[in-house]
């Protein structure tokens, strides 16, 4: 009986936490979107000067030397049996699916397009969530999950004339695998600090990052430049460990499902860093959107 009343406690706390926690949790999100929505256009820097599948191993390996060198620095026991599973769908959908497959997405598409993937994964996220911690919400809260993800599909596909390319399957595909990641390292990370979630997914993927690193550096073309040195070194560090460590505190904070929403607004930032870094050209609905999406997310944090 003690088990059941602890159990439910603890997905309570993952889904509403107390108010005075809320602020610092919504906080450590946002930052977590702010570093994501770097990520397309510093992919697309990095191909600049590497193949996909160099910028995808490089930034899987440089991303764990950091997080193993931390988990050994301060001396971070190995992860309990009980959490391999997870830790597993971790780095198989946020280390390993997501970055490979919008990387080869960009190849051919712009990082406008490529942001519907962003815009449709807070809703995939809480769905998910909702599945695999048997969350219920309001209707109130799935009816604006709804229109801002509606919201920012038909922005980012109006920029785009509404076509539709061979990298869609990608993308959707990188959807997908992202937000399983997403759920798992949300529940992780109310067991184990955020950052060993990550770390530790990072650190088990190096007998798959390595080799492949090894022989997409040697078979692929590299032209280390300016832009792909840094859009590198960002995925790496940026998006890839910096970033997740502050996505999921904020996660088990505030919840998986309200932190999926505050990536409502990621796909707007990523296009506002597109045009400033990449020279990518918009029209005048972003304001508009801008303000859909807020409205859409202000509902789902009070709903």
């Amino acid at each position: 009986m003690k088990t059941q009343s602890s159990a439910t406690a603890s997905t309570s706390i993952a889904v509403t936490a107390p108010r005075e926690r809320r602020g610092p949790g919504t906080a450590l999100a946002l930052l977590g979107v702010a570093s994501f929505s770097l990520t397309f256009p510093a992919t697309a820097w990095g191909l600049e000067g590497f193949g996909p599948w160099s910028l995808v191993a490089a930034r899987c390996v440089l991303a764990a030397l950091v997080a193993g060198g931390c988990l050994l620095a301060l001396r971070v026991p190995l992860p309990e049996r009980r959490h391999l599973p997870g830790l597993a769908v971790v780095g198989a959908g946020v280390v390993l699916g997501f970055p490979l497959l919008t990387t080869l997405a960009l190849e051919t598409s712009t990082t406008a397009h490529a942001a519907v993937v962003v815009g449709l994964l807070p809703l995939t996220t809480a769905v998910l969530s909702s599945v695999r911690m048997g969350s219920r919400h309001s209707r109130r809260f799935w009816l604006a999950a709804l229109a801002g993800a509606a919201a920012v599909v038909v922005f980012t596909l109006t920029q785009n004339g509404g076509a539709l390319t061979a990298a869609d399957g990608c993308l959707f595909a990188a959807l997908l695998v992202c937000a399983a990641g997403y759920t798992e390292g949300g529940r992780l990370a109310r067991m184990m600090p955020g950052w060993q979630v990550i770390g530790w997914a990072l650190v088990l993927c190096t007998p798959l990052t390595v080799p492949i690193a090894a022989v997409a550096l040697t078979s692929e073309p590299v032209h280390p430049t300016w832009h792909g040195i840094v859009g590198l070194l960002w995925v790496a560090l940026g998006s890839q460990f910096l970033g997740l460590i502050v996505w999921y505190r904020g996660m088990a904070v505030i919840g998986i499902p309200r932190a999926s929403q505050l990536q409502l607004a990621q796909p707007l930032l990523t296009l506002v860093w597109s045009a400033l870094l990449l020279g990518e050209q918009f029209t005048a609905a972003a304001p508009l959107t801008a303000v859909a999406v807020l409205v859409c997310i202000a509902v789902t944090q009070r709903s």
